[in-house]
């Protein structure tokens, strides 16, 4: 039985592939739609999906408050493509009515790298995933336009900012999940429990 309970937001998106690579990478694996969900875990992921969706309905469940709270108060949190967006202080442009829960120090630009059909796959170095390169998925992928100084540039891809980490935020424009390589989230999973046996500080 694994020590670490971890969510997936699931109010859009490709929510049973994180379910599974999660539990591919030792965690126990939960889908959140509710608050009390949301407590009870120890980390959480951010799907893909389409970024203004999810944060319309993360309103509307009455979980985008929460979501912030436990972000700011350190609770480990994982973002891939619109989880990316969902994450960032700033989007250059966002959607009428589109809100983020914050919380990484950067700047990100939305389906940056194309649409649906210019969606791509490549290699990706990714510090702190040891191996060699991660296979990466960019289905209109956003990228970091920039990143701020409390924020750790862990990938790029043709010139561009494609994976980031600050503190117990971690971020990519690519989706790992939808791969069968589980060694992003399994870093994931080793910064919550490493989060989890620190204690409350």
């Amino acid at each position: 039985m694994s020590d670490i309970v971890i969510g997936v937001l699931a109010l859009q998106g490709d929510v049973r592939e994180h379910l599974v690579a999660l539990a591919a990478a030792g965690a126990v694996a939960r889908p959140v739609r509710r608050p009390e969900e949301l407590a009870e875990v120890d980390g959480l992921v951010l799907p893909g999906g389409e970024s203004t969706t999810i944060s319309k309905l993360a309103v509307l469940f009455g979980l985008m408050e929460p979501l912030r709270a436990r972000v700011q108060g350190g609770m480990p949190v994982y973002g891939t493509c619109a989880g990316m967006i969902l994450l960032a202080d700033k989007i250059l442009d966002p959607r009428s009515g589109q809100e983020t829960v914050g919380g990484v120090d950067m700047i990100v630009r939305r389906n940056a790298f194309g649409r649906q059909n210019e969606s791509f796959e490549a290699a990706v170095e990714v510090r702190g995933v040891e191996g060699g390169p991660v296979h990466g998925v960019f289905i209109r992928a956003p990228w970091v336009e920039s990143a701020g100084a409390g924020a750790e540039v862990i990938a790029e891809h043709d010139g561009h900012i494609v994976a980031v980490r600050q503190g117990n935020a971690l971020a990519t424009s690519f989706h790992p999940e939808l791969t069968g390589d589980h060694r992003v989230h399994g870093l994931f999973v080793d910064m919550a429990r490493g989060y989890k046996a620190a204690g409350p500080l």
